[in-house]
């Protein structure tokens, strides 16, 4: 107890054997030895606020330009707060340490009993058990815990950094010291080499191991945090972000997955643990499953019949659009933005527990870019796109028209939970559930279509996602289905510039067209954009088919013609023509 009474008693405390360890200036280790007669006299919080009134004048607001010193010492680790919260010292602001309770910290009260800073390690002897080695490398994360919060508070050269680097590679040392006397196999150890885990991924699982052992005060759990223990500064950060994504060993292992949510801020935060098969494998053996691996979209997909899963591929700068159509989707993109949708919660117009949703209407001429555009709204959100196609409806489900109009609802769902993900839904030409329900003396076959209607309108109605309705026609929907949908786009033909810029970005790079190609020749030909495409591929087939031909404007103009004058429909199959 000398060290202690010497410290609290010093008029002189750059003469006290711990001052060098402290790595504190003279107004630090003041604050410390005020601190530490509160505690040896039974007061173990003291408010930051009362510390600063005890040394400087409050009146004269000195005090306010000291708060770094308590800043610094709950950085070093010396003091800590006593309502522990999940923000970094640098984040806070003044006026919130200011009215902080701090206390001393176990590390600070050691030193003081101890009189220095070194790190006694047990004996090296063989592990008996796991437990005994996940002990080790549990001390180990929250070490590099310790540094990783250090290294972004202060400079990475600041004394205690190094102190607790050297003292994590002691203990580094330790572990692979008794691994090599250890003769029992330790089941994790054989876990990371049949999985071929490098270090970092070995310190993320062990770090969300160490999560599933009890409630930490402070949750590594998502991304942020779970790379900053693996990394010195933030373009490490980037360069390891790839072992947490799902082309990473440990996702694509099955080894570790996350849940998706929504914070407060608006911002899609992934929250990672380990699966409990592997819990059960290697450190759990008596927990009963918590969680099940979350099934991948594509693989819900093969096994049904319902739905097509198409992956976007271009984004909407890729099209070629009307500017009042892009005008809008350009809005309804800043309406479906997670800042917007959070303002929303704050101010109680929206659901807190709903993500984003919206139900839209696309209308307009065939092959005016309707569903590419669907797929491209898919790609600017990052979400996939899950398409049905209506007009089988009826053709596919003949005297059950009402049921399975439920059933598409319902498998929606089901694939959204067994998945936790929210993909878009695409409702392609769906003219025949918009259209006005039939009134008066209606045929049976009426009586079907009108309560298939009803059904669809009310599954609209309590949608929770985002969904897309195609439709060629807009004047025939019903009112009620047209004050359900929050955005109704309008696609058009499009205008002879815009046709011409269509030409030259669906013909591929690759095409050998003729040199001095004058695309200006094209654009007269009133056309949509799915009309040209087509058009295309199936130049394109009579060019291959027949070698004396190439790739001119009139080649071009020869299948323009057939398509305006409808003469497709004679022919034999897309792209064998004689």
């Amino acid at each position: 107890m000398n060290n202690i009474v010497e410290f609290v008693s010093s008029n002189d405390l750059t003469k006290h054997k711990i001052y060098n360890n402290l790595q504190c200036n003279i107004d630090e280790v003041k604050i410390l030895q005020y601190l530490t007669k509160q505690y040896i006299n039974g007061i173990t919080n003291a408010i930051c606020i009362d510390i600063l009134k005890h040394f400087y004048n409050t009146e004269k607001f000195e005090h306010l330009e000291k708060i770094q010193l308590i800043k610094n010492l709950l950085g070093l680790g010396w003091i800590e707060q006593v309502n522990i919260s999940n923000t970094k010292i640098s984040e806070l602001s003044t006026l919130e340490i200011i009215n902080t309770t701090v206390c001393l910290s176990t590390s600070f009260l050691k030193l003081l009993e101890l009189g220095n800073l070194k790190l006694v390690l047990p004996k090296v002897t063989p592990y008996n058990d796991q437990l005994e080695y996940l002990q080790d490398q549990f001390n180990k994360i929250n070490l590099t815990l310790k540094l990783s919060n250090l290294k972004y508070d202060f400079k990475k050269d600041s004394p205690n950094i190094s102190n607790l680097e050297l003292k994590l590679q002691k203990i580094q040392n330790l572990i692979t010291q008794r691994l090599e006397i250890t003769k029992t196999p330790i089941m994790l150890e054989s876990f990371f080499s049949e999985n071929k885990l490098s270090n970092e991924e070995q310190t993320i699982f062990l770090a969300l191991l160490k999560e599933e052992y009890g409630n930490n005060d402070e949750s590594i759990r998502d991304m942020n945090s779970l790379l900053a223990l693996i990394s010195n500064d933030d373009y490490e950060k980037i360069k390891y972000r790839p072992l947490l994504e799902d082309s990473g060993i440990l996702i694509s292992n099955s080894i570790i997955d996350y849940d998706e949510i929504l914070t407060p801020f608006g911002t899609i935060s992934r929250n990672y643990y380990i699966l409990d098969t592997i819990l059960y494998k290697i450190s759990h053996p008596n927990t009963k499953p918590k969680r099940k691996a979350k099934i991948k979209l594509d693989t819900i997909i093969k096994e049904q019949k319902i739905f097509e899963l198409i992956e976007p591929k271009k984004s909407l700068d890729d099209l070629v659009l009307n500017q009042k159509t892009t005008e809008t989707l350009n809005t309804l993109l800043s309406q479906v933005n997670k800042d917007v949708i959070n303002k929303l919660k704050l101010w109680g117009i929206k659901d807190k527990k709903k993500g984003i949703d919206a139900r839209i209407i696309f209308y307009g001429h065939a092959g005016t870019g309707k569903t590419a555009t669907a797929l491209a709204l898919a790609k600017e959100l990052k979400k996939q796109i899950l398409s049905f196609d209506c007009s089988k409806i009826l053709s596919m489900y003949i005297g059950e028209s009402e049921k399975n109009v439920r059933a598409i609802f319902d498998n929606y769902k089901d694939i959204c939970i067994q998945t936790k993900s929210e993909p878009i839904l695409l409702l392609n030409e769906a003219d025949q559930f918009l259209s006005n329900r039939v009134e008066g003396n209606t045929s049976s076959s009426d009586k079907m279509h009108n309560q298939m209607q009803n059904i669809f309108l009310e599954q609209i109605e309590n949608f929770d996602g985002i969904l897309i309705a195609t439709t060629n026609l807009l004047d025939s929907i019903d009112k009620a289905f047209s004050r359900r949908f929050n955005y109704k786009i309008e696609f058009l033909k499009p205008s002879i510039e815009q046709r011409e810029e269509l030409w030259k970005k669906l013909i591929p790079s690759k095409l050998p067209l003729i040199e001095n190609f004058d695309f200006s020749k094209l654009k007269k030909y009133d056309l949509t954009g799915g009309q040209i495409e087509l058009i295309i591929k199936n130049t394109a087939y009579k060019v291959a088919a027949n070698d004396s031909l190439f790739f001119n404007e009139d080649v071009f103009i020869q299948e323009i013609n057939k398509e305006l004058n409808n003469k497709f429909d004679n022919e034999n199959k897309v792209g064998f023509f004689s």
